[in-house]
């Protein structure tokens, strides 16, 4: 297993990192900062309290700290999440800025949630060979990047695969997870473009990418499945018949692009399910 430890740590309070740091580097998961509330660290099989409590300015520390003030974080902050270094995803609550109608960021920072990037070599390995298209199926913090990002790795030491890492969470730099010998990686990268971008340059037999959420990843991966390269994606859905009724993925499903889905189990388990043709 590995993860960017350190990098997790940066952007914490200074008064809650020696906690954090006794109490889940091997098993934390998330870590709820709310504001004039005490800090939740969620491990595998149990949760904690601190009894830190979180102040509005140590909130600004955490956003600023893990967005360097940089132009991206400022366009995914919009989105109401930021990635830090080390793939470390960051949720925000806060009042939204409107104009014209779109929301352009999050002011008056109330809570964060930060998901912990890690890595798991060989947690996919039961799949065995992928030679279809294929969703990787669960509900939020299901585990379905860490299980897409081995299940890549595999696939990608048999045959040339383009990543698609738009959050910069599958392969971040900083946290050195390791990579297929046949990878290439676009990061920070939306999907649409980053697809046009892999099939004009890269030559992939597969495109991968985490979490399809908007129409416009859908119509990009339906002209990619018709160039003939083969995909492999991940969806919130808690199975194929949950994902059959959200209109979001009603194109890939009417076009019947994926053929088969694993599904991830609250046990940590998967199971694969066959799309209706």
């Amino acid at each position: 297993m590995k993860c960017a430890w350190k990098e997790l740590l940066a952007i914490l309070p200074q008064s809650i990192r020696q906690d954090v740091d006794n109490l889940g580097r091997e098993m934390l998961q998330e870590i709820r900062l709310r504001k004039s509330q005490p800090v939740q660290l969620i491990c595998h099989k149990q949760t904690h309290w601190l009894k830190t409590v979180i102040t509005a300015a140590d909130l600004n520390y955490t956003v600023n700290a893990a967005s360097r003030y940089s132009p991206w974080a400022a366009t995914t902050i919009s989105q109401g999440y930021l990635t830090a270094q080390g793939g470390h995803r960051i949720g925000i609550g806060g009042e939204a800025v409107i104009r014209d109608g779109q929301i352009t960021g999050i002011k008056y920072l109330t809570s964060l949630c930060i998901r912990v990037a890690r890595d798991f070599p060989g947690i996919a390995a039961s799949v065995g060979q992928v030679s279809d298209t294929m969703l990787i199926l669960g509900p939020p913090g299901s585990g379905k990047t860490t299980f897409l990002r081995d299940l890549i790795r595999q696939i990608a030491d048999k045959t040339c695969v383009s990543v698609i890492d738009e959050r910069g969470e599958l392969y971040p730099q900083a946290a050195d997870f390791m990579p297929g010998r046949q990878m290439d990686v676009l990061s920070l990268c939306d999907k649409p473009s980053g697809i046009d971008m892999a099939l004009r340059t890269l030559g992939p037999s597969c495109i991968a990418m985490d979490e399809i959420t908007s129409e416009s990843d859908c119509n990009a991966l339906i002209r990619a499945g018709w160039c003939g390269v083969q995909l492999l994606a991940t969806a919130h859905a808690a199975d194929v018949q949950d994902l059959y009724s959200r209109p979001v993925y009603r194109p890939l499903v009417q076009t019947r692009l994926f053929r088969s889905a694993i599904v991830l189990q609250k046990d940590k388990s998967w199971k694969l399910e066959r799309m209706k043709l």
